[in-house]
Order: C-alpha cells, then structure tokens, then sequence
C-alpha cells in the first residue's frame, strides 16, 4: 500500500469535507488516474482566519493506493503530493529472563503508554501510583473545592491519568515521530473521537480523557498487568542479580526493570533521587499567570462577523514575543474553560487551565508565560536542580500568602496590572477559579519577581497589537502558573537507562524528556520497547 498526502486544501469554511476529497479526485484524473483505484480520507483539518472577511478551511487529504507504477508515482510528486513514510510499532523481544515483573511508576501519559506497550507483548507489568482512581480524583478534587483542603497525594497533579487528565487534553506536539499516530490511533481505541486522528489541533477535554484513561487502565489489567493507587515511591536502589528494590508507601517491591514517569509535580521524589546519587541537572521553566476573556470577546476577535458559526469551532490562539530579554508566550489555551486549582503541596497556589470537550464555558483562559534560564537558580543544599524547585515553590507560596490563605488565587484586572496599581474589581470577566468563588484581589508584583512581571507587562501590551484588546482593563489574571515543565532532567543514555544504572529508566515529562500528553506517551513507547528489546515477556 503506497500513501500520499495533498496538503493545503484551502475552501470556504462553509464547504463539506467531501469537497476537499472532490479537489483532490479532480487532480488525480488530470494526470489520468483512476479515483476508483485509491481511498480518499480527510487526515487534517486547520482553520485560517488571517483574514477575517474571508475565513478558511485548510485540509490535507490522504490518497492510498494499492498499486503504482513507477510513472505513476512521479506524476503524483510532480502535483506536490508528498509520499508517506509509516512506520509499525514493530516490538523487538530480547533474551534476558525477568526475574520480577516490571514496574512503573506514575499513571500519567508516560507511564500509562509504556505499561500498556508491556502488558500487550506479555510483560504483566504493576503500575504504581501516588494518587487516586479517576473517580476518586474527581471527589478529592470537589472536596478541595468545597471544603479548601487540599490532599497532597490525589490531586490535579497526581492520580490516574496524570495532570493531563485535569486540562484541556491538547495533544498536539513539536515532535516528528511516527509513534505519534500509534498514540492518536490508540487513544481512539479506548474512547477518544475519532476526530482527534483529522484536526491540526486535536484536543479531547477533560470530561472524555477520564474515560479514556479509566479503559486504558483497565486494558493493562486483563492483560495480567496490575494497578495500584496510593502507592508512593520512597527509596530505590538497584541489587544483585539486576533486581531493583523499590521502597513505597505500601511496602518494597523487587522489579527486573524500574520506569521512572513521575510527572513534573513530584518534588519528594526527585529529592529522594538526588539524595540516592541519580545524575539530575536543572533545565530552563517558564512562569506566569492565567489570562482569562470572555469567549464571545476572543472568537469575536479572531473571527469577526463570523464569531459562532459551529464550523469554526472554539477560536484559539498561540501568541509569542521574542524580542525583549525574556521570551514571553501563551501557553495551554483553552477555549471556553476554567482555570483550575493545581497545588500539590500545602501553602502553595498554583494554577492551570482545564476545559471540557464542548469547549463551550463562559471565559477562554491561557497560560501567559515567561522564560526562565537555569541561571536564575540558586543552589539548595549543593543542588542546582533542588533550587529549579524551590523557584517555583517560592511563587506558590507568594501566591498562597497574596490571596489570604484557604487556597483563595490572587487576581488582579490586566488594566490594574498594566497600570501598577490594584483593587478595580473584575466585571464583564469574573473569575472561574474554583467556581469563582475563592479569590482576593491582589497584585501580581507580589506574587511574582520583578523581572517575570516586566517580562508579562511587554508581552501583554506586544499581544495586544496581534489580537485587539487582549490587554483589555477588564480581562482578568490569575497567579501563579509555575508548573508548564518540569524544572529538571533525571539524565540517560541512548539505552534509555539512568546514566550509571543497570535497570531502571527515567521517561516522560516529569523526567525531563517530553513536554505535553502526546510526547510523553511517545516517550513511554520509546521506554518500553527498550526494556522489550533487553527482556523475554514475563514467564
């Protein structure tokens, strides 16, 4: 089967897909191809609304074919079709004898996507994790909402699922792996739209990705694979024999190889890491606020007249500015959704975006985020890489102390912050913060240092001149987004394995090698077809 892809199918907004496939059957019979020899299917669909009196859709449309003659094949590159490569998720098994089942540990992307990789080629792997169910997330999570006390161990942050299960569920990514489709092809599998294989920017909501993690999960144990919740990792260290032992919370375990998919909040963990001689070295974050507008006011401002039309769907944006000391860019936008209560830890206020698949809330919220270099860091207890952390936990506390305690989140109106003053209180843009129901005024300069807030006020006011009043007075920010990446980078080889380790592999984003739910379960992939490729399935 020979594949290619027409990319850049430009029509009106208000066509059927069916007429991208017509755009492309009418090429195909220019050069004397039958249409009836090849499938046609729809692979991307993007919007573009550079101008706004005439929006458009772009798509790129795939062409497969069972039979090609080589004369054939030029015509179709002569015509700017480019060729597919795919490549199988083809699972290479070793000769090594397990001794004891893998274990992973962390339920996020990773972890899931390198379990699920091992309990399908006979590996019955035991994945571990500090949080909770999916459902017993949710219930600590309305428990913090009502009652503002915060379970430091099933949370946003951690349980089934990851963080990613508490967002918008962006999987687009910068990477160019073909595992990606093996991750989008799977995620479908265990109840994600189908869409999400089409859509330049494919997103499944936080209300669709519970399930899917939940049969993800479930998947892993039918497969001999087992799942234990509440399970924190406290000590490990490798043994005779290439066993590690791994110290939790309920009890050690003995594995013949270690995943280690933390996530990017495990901050215990990483000093347990680092106290056991793991080679980890501070990696450059970024920090910032929340922004949020009316959703109407943001597809009103990309759109224009044609703001609502279903076709277009929710309106996002990517804004970036490069030009000033410090790069400043938006971050996990999400369409009609809410900012959400992130902390992991007690004493710290810590902020995120969520929405639902429907996209369909009142407010549109994004990260709006400044770099930060390694430099910025000072060193706790001889470790750089602890000072990446105490950065951020420093902001979360300003943020904790600013909004009054009770985990209430600082706001400030962007005219008030653009101004430098504070009090005006938010009115065409109210909060949704933990149901816009526990905020206080505040201002970000005492949330946030100096230069983060100088970096915020050019980028904001540079925004502004790409979408027309996004620095509006009455738009609202929320503090602080201190947890876009991981601080750190648990170092490996080309193996996969920890630097100086036998067995055990540092993955994900919490590790510092991928960055958003599609890299981080391209990583777990990655992982486990490493182990695959050291281990016979586990007997």
């Amino acid at each position: 089967m020979r594949k290619y892809i027409f990319d850049g199918i430009s029509l009106p907004f208000s066509s059927d897909p069916s007429d991208a496939l017509r755009v492309v059957e009418k090429k195909l019979r220019g050069i004397g191809i039958a249409c009836n020899e090849c499938r046609l299917a729809i692979c991307k669909k993007s919007v573009d609304a550079r101008h706004k009196d005439d929006i458009k859709l772009i798509y790129s449309v795939l062409i497969s074919f069972a039979h090609l003659t080589q004369k054939e094949r030029d015509r179709i590159a002569k015509l700017g079709a480019r060729a597919v490569t795919t490549e199988e998720l083809e699972i290479k098994v070793g000769n090594e004898t397990m001794q004891a089942r893998p274990l992973v540990v962390g339920m996020g992307p990773a972890g899931m996507f390198c379990a699920l990789i091992l309990a399908e080629n006979g590996y019955k792997p035991i994945i571990i994790d500090r949080g909770d169910s999916v459902n017993d997330r949710v219930a600590a999570l309305e428990r913090f909402y009502s009652e503002h006390i915060l379970d430091t161990e099933s949370n946003i942050q951690f349980g089934a699922g990851g963080a990613g299960t508490f967002s918008d569920g962006k999987l687009l990514t910068r990477i160019n792996d073909p595992k990606c489709s093996y991750v989008l092809e799977a995620l479908v599998k265990f109840g994600a739209p189908e869409e999400i294989t089409v859509k330049a920017k494919p997103h499944v909501g936080t209300d669709v990705l519970r399930t899917v993690v939940d049969n993800i999960l479930g998947h892993i144990e039918k497969l001999g694979g087992e799942v234990i919740y509440r399970c924190k990792l406290t000590g490990i260290r490798e043994i005779s024999d290439g066993l590690v032992e791994v110290s939790t919370s309920k009890g050690d375990f003995l594995a013949s190889s270690v995943v280690l998919a933390l996530g990017h909040s495990a901050r215990d963990t990483y000093r347990t890491l680092i106290e056991s001689q793991f080679d980890i070295i501070p990696k450059p974050i970024s920090v910032g606020v929340r922004i949020e507008h009316k959703r109407s006011f943001i597809e009103e401002a990309l759109y224009g007249r044609f703001a609502g039309e279903p076709a277009l769907g929710a309106a996002e944006y990517a804004l970036s500015d490069t030009r000033g000391e410090r790069g400043v860019y938006t971050f996990c936008m999400c369409p009609g959704g809410e900012v959400v209560a992130a902390a992991s830890e007690e004493g710290g206020v810590v902020v995120n975006g969520m929405s639902h698949f429907a996209r369909d809330g009142e407010n549109s919220n994004s990260a709006v985020a400044v770099s930060i270099g390694v430099e910025d860091y000072e060193a706790i207890d001889g470790s750089l890489a602890l000072g990446a952390i105490e950065f951020q936990r420093s902001i979360e506390r300003r943020a904790f102390a600013a909004g009054g305690g009770g985990y209430a989140v600082p706001v400030q109106t962007v005219g008030d912050f653009m101004s430098g003053k504070t009090g005006s209180e938010p009115s065409s843009v109210l909060p949704t913060y933990m149901g816009g129901n526990n905020f206080k005024f505040a201002s970000m300069d005492e949330v946030l240092p100096p230069f983060v807030c100088e970096s915020l006020r050019y980028g904001l006011a540079s925004f502004d001149k790409k979408i027309k009043g996004f620095a509006l007075d009455p738009a609202l920010l929320s503090g602080a987004e201190t947890r876009t990446s991981s601080p750190l980078r648990i170092l490996r080889g080309e193996d996969m394995r920890a630097i100086g380790k036998k067995s055990i592999y540092p993955c994900g984003e919490g590790a510092g090698y991928a960055g958003g739910i599609t890299s981080a379960a391209v990583d777990g992939v990655k992982v486990a077809m490493a182990i695959a490729s050291r281990f016979k399935p586990f007997d």
